[in-house]
């Protein structure tokens, strides 16, 4: 299963807490239109057939295939000093 990482739980708190349009929401990872493509949006609640991570405090919502393609990642994060945020997925170790 997906693990995150302290800096992404962080990021992926901060930015659903930005959203005044979402209670008690998460981020949701969908595949894309290939292998190393995924779609994120932060969403109020889980499709049917997503999958659960929480970290800290942080929720993310997996699509089922993007759980079979992230399994054995780790989600990381960094943040720039404009506040523009980069996602990596990393082997988990």
């Amino acid at each position: 299963m997906l693990t995150l990482t302290e800096t992404a739980s962080t990021v992926v708190k901060s930015i659903i807490d930005r959203d005044p349009n979402v209670n008690d929401g998460a981020l949701r990872i969908a595949s894309g239109t290939s292998e190393r493509d995924f779609a994120i949006a932060v969403v109020s609640g889980p499709e049917p057939g997503d999958d659960l991570v929480e970290s800290d405090g942080a929720r993310v919502f997996l699509e089922q295939g993007a759980s079979q393609a992230l399994g054995d990642k780790t989600l990381d994060a960094q943040v720039s000093e404009t506040g523009s945020v980069t996602f990596a997925l990393v082997p988990q170790g």
